[in-house]
Formats: structure tokens, C-alpha cells, sequence
């Protein structure tokens, strides 16, 4: 697995959407942040993730979705159950991923950082694909932007306590670590 000049994957199927926007410093890539998606919640396989991050989701094709109206959110990546890589924004580019969050007394982590979504939740167990994914992906990112340490690799729940609490109890982070 490759990231070109550009920050894109060459495995990762491309699906450019529109929700991003220039980083403030492009030399400031510094943190891996994991989170996780479902649509509807605890529901795998379905394209409303993809058409939430293209932005062009149906709001009234589940009660659920209500919320989601009008919302411009995006991630760098999303791994899927199989394994599958889909990036959505470039990694030089800033992914509205992190919204209000904060690292080590800096604000703004969308600034710095690389948003990659694993298709889950909280509660459900991840497949050994999606790790596998994750952890290929991982390696070339810290090949690509080697600040990008062990120690600035976190959860959207570790960016944003109390509001944010993904990718969850269900993500086991020693397994993940094991393999870099």
C-alpha cells in the first residue's frame, strides 16, 4: 500500500467528495484519529454511509437519519466489514471529521489530523479484515507522515470525551497495536 504526493491510496477505492477543505499548514500532519459508522446505527452493508459522506443522503429513508439533515461531514477513509478501503478525501486535505475536539491542549484536530471510519459500532465486535485494513493503512501513513507516532494514534473518544465515544469498548486497541 502506497500514499502518493497528492496523499491518495492506490488500493483504496477513490470516492471524491466535496466535504473538505484546505489544511491551515500542509506540513501538519500529526494525528490518526479512528471512529467508527453505521447507517442506520448497528446496520452493516449499507450505502448510507457512502451517501452521507457524498452528500447526497436521504434524510427520510430511515427516522433515524432526521439528524443528518443539512450535515457536511466527511472522513479521510472508511474501512468497511470486508476489509475494503474507500477514501473519500485526499490525506493533504482537512476531512470534517473530528468537529469540536481538542489533542494535547490544541483545538481543531481536523487541522492536524487523518479521520478513518471503520464500519461499526460501540458494541460490535470488528472483523479481523477491517484490522487488517487498518493496520496496512496505518504503516503506510506512518511511512508517509512520520509524525504520526504510536502515541498520536487515538479515538474520536480521546479527541472528544464526553461527546464522542467511538470507535467504542468493542475496539481492541492492543490487537490493532500489535501488528505496527
Amino acid at each position: 500500500m502506497k500514499i502518493n504526493s497528492f496523499g491518495v491510496v492506490d488500493t483504496a477505492i477513490q470516492r471524491p467528495c466535496t466535504h473538505f477543505d484546505e489544511r491551515p499548514n500542509d506540513d501538519d500532519i500529526s494525528l490518526l484519529v479512528i471512529h467508527n459508522i453505521s447507517l442506520p446505527a448497528g446496520q452493516f452493508a449499507t450505502p448510507f454511509v457512502d451517501d452521507l459522506f457524498m452528500g447526497c443522503i436521504d434524510c427520510q429513508a430511515h427516522p433515524s437519519f432526521a439528524d443528518l439533515a443539512g450535515l457536511r461531514v466527511s472522513a479521510h477513509c472508511f474501512i468497511k466489514r470486508s476489509g475494503e478501503i474507500v477514501q473519500y478525501v485526499p490525506f493533504s486535505k482537512r476531512a470534517w471529521h473530528a468537529g469540536r475536539s481538542e489533542f494535547l491542549g490544541r483545538s481543531q484536530c481536523n487541522d492536524f489530523s487523518i479521520g478513518i471510519e471503520l464500519e461499526g459500532t460501540d458494541t460490535s465486535a470488528y472483523t479481523q479484515k477491517q484490522y487488517n485494513a487498518l493496520q496496512s493503512l496505518t504503516k503506510a501513513l506512518i511511512n508517509k507522515y512520520p509524525a504520526i507516532t504510536r502515541s498520536r494514534i487515538v479515538g474520536h473518544c480521546h479527541i472528544a470525551p464526553g461527546r464522542k465515544t467511538d470507535p467504542g469498548d468493542s475496539f481492541d486497541w492492543k490487537h490493532y497495536f500489535a501488528a505496527l
